[in-house]
């Protein structure tokens, strides 16, 4: 038989590429349905090559209410490698705060001014108008769980912030957190939308609403 030699997908897979389908189709229709947000999380979809995994919605919203906060009334926040709180303080629009949102993945350049290209290789490598010390907070998701990557956004953290930090990351990077930044872990679990192999928690140096 010819058919022999051409591979088939088992059935388990074959349905689950079809939910795949399925689930692309039905975030294509609410792209161009009207009234669709930018700001809202997964507006730009995860790509798993720069190690995106975006928080659940209610996980993003406690952290942008909580940067909020922490910033104060006019403060100033920067998003690094965390954009889903980015978009969640967007969503806030009109609120007494500015925001910035550093990162890697030029699709995010649909947001602007607010954009900032950013590389954790390249910690320093930023933009003039990104004064030293010149936000209220600032809250940073590294890519990668590497005491590498880690080191390298504090640098980026230490540049910009006026002392508040709150970091997410994976439980095992507890020790290089404490030594690079100065951070302890809070109470508060972050969950993303899909669920991952690694515990995420997150870590702060001020007296924050998350423990």
């Amino acid at each position: 038989d010819d058919d022999d030699d051409i591979p088939q997908l088992s059935s388990h897979a074959l349905a689950a590429l079809q939910e795949f389908y399925l689930e692309q189709q039905q975030r294509e229709g609410m792209r161009t349905s009207q009234g669709f947000d930018q700001y809202s999380v997964g507006s730009i979809e995860e790509d798993w090559q720069l190690s995106q995994f975006w928080y659940s919605d209610e996980t993003a919203s406690c952290l942008a209410n909580e940067a909020v906060v922490a910033a104060g009334k006019g403060g100033r926040i920067a998003c690094v490698s965390a954009p889903s709180v980015y978009q969640k303080l967007k969503e806030q629009d009109g609120k007494d705060f500015s925001v910035c949102i550093l990162e890697y993945d030029r699709r995010f350049s649909v947001y602007g001014k607010e954009f900032i290209f950013y590389d954790y290789n390249h910690p320093l490598n930023l933009p003039e108008h990104l004064l030293p010390h010149s936000f209220d907070i600032v809250i940073a998701d590294p890519p990668y769980l590497s005491e590498e990557c880690l080191q390298k956004t504090a640098e980026t953290i230490k540049y910009l912030t006026k002392g508040k930090i709150l970091l997410c990351t994976g439980a095992i990077m507890e020790e290089q957190a404490a030594k690079h930044l100065g951070v302890k872990i809070c109470k508060f679990i972050p969950k993303h939308s899909r669920n991952l192999a690694n515990e995420f928690r997150c870590y702060v140096n001020y007296a924050s609403g998350l423990d």
